[in-house]
């Protein structure tokens, strides 16, 4: 499957970031694929895959001044400041979990690393100069963060698969498992063949010990102006020795969680998109409720909220994804960790419980927060705006 593609596009071929699409023997895996029917992948559950209602009163929302301001934070996000220290010390209990920002966690399971949805460029986005824009630096710089025994790529969308990361990742040893056609992408950009294993729904393999499973979401894909859906999304489960974990991708809420709550939990750790929802795309993403229902649905014993924070990529207030998890997870009892980015973090030891959020949020001093616990019970509110 190396060489340049018959099918690749005038517009793929000059703009390297488009990536490549499947064709040959991929193509033809890709077509017997049961959740592939009419040319293109399907999701578990239908699902409205662009913006629904009016693009004008979408833009309105979208750039209103007011609004636009409250989707960034009102000063910088602090960063864990002692990351590749604390990464270089093994994990007492077996698990150890890192966010990176955005969706990229580094997972420590019984002495093997998983790092999922790498994203270390600055723009999510085919070009340099156009596109979302970090709103922190990387905690540790890819080259300094040592190497994983497999990375895993959730879907190929830009803000999940970063071409510059992974042309850095390229000439390591580290394997790649992703969905159905992702590899072409990798390819295009000097990932080996014999480096990646593709998965449908439901499959699996095994990697220095781990057993990695995609399992459905309800998502969509596509790089270039035409989104031909011929590559698939997931979402993952990894199981070690004596851990497993579940990293969620992007998705819309869907009854499959629980399914795979039966099938592959119970869970000591989920990783769950909670970012970058709207009414206008309520199929595709879902929001901070939404994430701790599937949380439940799971049967994971503590939730790491991922897929916010780090890029401006929905109408809502920057703060609003984190806080909204935690008001969810007082509501009903569950334990969700909140680390800063880089901050590492054992299950089995504690979770981090800091409001950090707070401090930078806009019109922070004229709010009362709840206060949280390690059981994530509600107690008094606080006043104040933020924990200095």
């Amino acid at each position: 499957m190396s060489g340049p593609s018959p099918k690749r596009s005038l517009l793929s071929s000059l703009i390297p970031a488009f990536g490549d699409n499947p064709y040959g023997e991929r193509m033809e895996r890709i077509r017997r694929s049961p959740n592939f029917a009419d040319g293109v992948f399907t999701n578990p559950v239908g699902a409205r895959t662009a913006p629904s209602g009016s693009m004008l009163r979408f833009a309105r929302t979208y750039f209103r001044k007011g609004e636009r301001i409250r989707r960034a934070p009102a000063g910088a996000i602090p960063l864990h400041a002692t990351t590749l220290a604390d990464l270089a010390v093994p994990p007492a209990s077996g698990l150890r979990l890192t966010w990176m920002g955005h969706s990229t966690v580094l997972a420590e399971i019984d002495g093997r690393r998983v790092l999922f949805d790498p994203v270390w460029g600055e723009r999510c986005s085919p070009f340099s100069f156009v596109g979302p824009k970090r709103l922190h630096r990387p905690p540790a710089a890819l080259k300094e963060l040592g190497e994983a025994d497999v990375i895993v790529i959730s879907h190929d969308h830009y803000d999940h698969l970063d071409m510059p990361t992974i042309k850095a990742l390229a000439g390591t040893g580290t394997r790649f498992v992703v969905p159905l056609g992702v590899g072409a992408h990798l390819e295009r950009w000097g990932v080996p063949a014999d480096r990646t294993t593709e998965l449908d729904w439901h499959e699996s393999t095994q990697v220095a010990g781990l057993t990695l499973t995609a399992t459905p979401a309800r998502h969509f894909c596509g790089r270039a102006i035409r989104n031909t859906q011929h590559t698939l999304w997931a979402s993952w489960v990894v199981a070690g020795p004596e851990h497993r974990v579940y990293h969620s991708g992007d998705t819309g809420y869907f009854p499959g969680f629980a399914e795979i709550g039966e099938a592959y939990g119970p869970f000591d750790a989920t990783m769950v998109q909670i970012g970058a929802y709207s009414d206008f795309w309520p199929d595709i993403h879902m929001t901070p409720e939404e994430g701790v229902r599937a949380h439940q649905d799971l049967r994971g014993a503590i939730m790491l909220p991922i897929h916010w924070g780090t890029f401006n990529l929905a109408p809502h207030p920057w703060e609003e994804p984190a806080e909204g998890t935690v008001t969810a997870a007082l509501a009903v009892g569950a334990r969700v960790a909140v680390p800063r980015p880089g901050e590492p973090f054992e299950p089995a030891a504690g979770l981090p419980l800091d409001p950090w959020w707070r401090a930078i949020a806009q019109g922070a001093a004229a709010r009362t927060w709840p206060a949280l616990t390690d059981d994530a019970r509600p107690t008094a509110p606080q006043p104040d705006s933020a924990p200095a």
